[in-house]
């Protein structure tokens, strides 16, 4: 490469935007899909013994209907990317929006549980396009300096999401008598629960009007004007913006001409950076970290934990969760991806382990052991605390940038529909195994958590302070 060619690059690594609170305000904005991601994953946790209870179903059945949602995540993953290549970024977070409002009106307004479980299936559709829009969007308008930080915010939004849903549910549960199905306004707790997710899926689509389109987008458009203006606002005027313009459309030449074939390749049917892709999205949800957001407070109340207090343990996973993503926002940029991810895994392994030994006693008079229940507790919150600062953000960052531009809406559309596909298989999965054995689904999530170890020592590549264009 020239040193013509070098220069811009650099100075779009080292660019200072000169109103960095509005590229702040952007990447928040966008993250905001995050936000409902994780609320809407989350609030679900409020119902699930509601569900059972009003629909009479088993563990089998039930987990069904919790889990469907994710195949509609799966799609919306899948097909977000191509949707975002041909209208834009800005139009797919308007048609999560309102997904997001439907699904949200339809779940508190059930007729049966079937048409609750399709209503599932719209708000994960939402879910998953987010989950794409998100930390791709964000990738494109932020400057590589900050790219890191500000990616962050989706994993930021989520947690947020997760603890305000929580949050939500334990003051409702209040004011309906510790009765999930007590009435509230008219329906039953639970209904109330899923329903109040239409305040913040109105926001994120008013936000949507107020952030800038992709420049990648737009020079993918051809509209260069409008581009050079949002990348003078994003990465500084400093920059010389003809340069910067003519290194992204070089990069980006046949990025919006890719299809699924272009991930095509090497010996094991995909090229080996899907893999990697891949690799970190299942091993994310393989360790069972949203066995803590879905079913948490089923799982401290079959160990003989209250109702109430279940709900209030479920609130303060969700804190911790967000102490380790300020933690992960902190430190993304300054220690690098690669060496969060190893850290994470390791407090990880130390977490479930512990879960496992604890909840490999007999319960007395339906509680466990006083020692072993304090174990469990603590462990738990150890477990979500190296997750939140390690592996929750890291993969969305690095999904969000690790794949060279020419396939990088595919392969980050790929990749993310393997993270919903393998988050499906741990929540269909959960209430089974814990009936049959509690201890036994812990060393399960133990040992992936120790192989993702090697996994990233071998195949990820550390991708801190490099711009896109320098992908691949």
């Amino acid at each position: 490469m020239t040193s013509t060619a070098q220069a811009p690059q650099q100075g779009a690594r080292t660019a200072q935007p000169e109103h960095l609170g509005h590229v702040i305000f952007i990447a928040a904005a966008a993250a905001m899909g995050g936000f409902l991601f994780g609320y809407d994953s989350s609030v679900i946790n409020g119902a699930v013994e509601a569900i059972r209870d009003r629909y009479d179903v088993g563990s089998a059945a039930l987990a069904q209907v919790i889990a469907i949602a994710l195949i509609g995540c799966a799609i919306g993953a899948a097909t977000a990317g191509r949707i975002a290549d041909r209208i834009g970024r800005i139009r797919v977070m308007q048609i999560a929006a309102v997904l997001f409002v439907v699904s949200a009106v339809g779940s508190a307004l059930p007729f049966s549980l079937w048409d609750f479980a399709l209503w599932r299936v719209v708000g994960g559709f939402a879910i998953g396009m987010a989950s794409v829009i998100g930390p791709a969007y964000i990738a494109e308008v932020a400057p590589p300096a900050y790219r890191g930080r500000l990616g962050s915010f989706q994993q930021a939004a989520i947690v947020v999401g997760i603890a305000i849903s929580q949050l939500v549910n334990w003051g409702l549960l209040n004011a309906a008598g510790g009765d999930q199905r007590g009435h509230l306004m008219g329906l039953e707790a639970w209904q109330v629960m899923l329903g109040v997710m239409v305040v913040p899926a109105v926001l994120y689509g008013m936000l949507s009007f107020a952030i800038p389109e992709s420049p990648r987008f737009l020079l993918s458009v051809g509209k260069r004007e409008r581009a050079k203006e949002i990348l003078a606002e994003v990465e500084g005027k400093d920059v010389d913006l003809d340069a910067r313009v003519a290194e992204i459309e070089h990069a980006m030449t046949s990025e919006h001409k890719s299809t699924f074939k272009d991930l095509l390749g090497g010996g094991f049917f995909f090229k080996p950076i899907v893999w990697v892709g891949i690799g970190l999205s299942v091993f994310q949800q393989f360790v069972g970290i949203n066995v803590a957001f879905y079913y948490s407070s089923t799982l401290w109340q079959s160990v003989g934990v209250d109702p109430a207090d279940s709900f209030f343990y479920s609130f303060t996973t969700s804190i911790i969760n967000i102490v380790g993503t300020v933690i992960a926002m902190i430190f993304v940029d300054r220690v690098g991806r690669k060496p969060l991810a190893l850290i994470g895994s390791v407090g990880m392994a130390v977490g479930l382990a512990l879960e496992a030994w604890a909840f490999s006693y007999h319960l007395v008079d339906g509680k466990l052991p006083s020692t072993q229940g304090w174990v469990a507790l603590i462990a738990a919150h150890v477990f979500v605390l190296f997750f939140a600062l390690s592996w929750g953000v890291v993969v969305w960052v690095m999904l969000g940038e690790m794949f060279p531009n020419k396939i990088r809406a595919a392969a980050l559309g790929v990749a993310a529909a393997a993270q919903w596909i393998a988050n499906w298989a741990i929540t269909a999965s959960f209430p089974s195994l814990a009936d049959w054995n509690l201890s036994g689904t812990y060393i399960i999530y133990t040992v992936f958590a120790a192989l993702s170890i090697p996994f990233v020592l071998k195949f990820v590549k550390e991708t801190k302070g490099k711009a896109l264009e320098e992908m691949g």
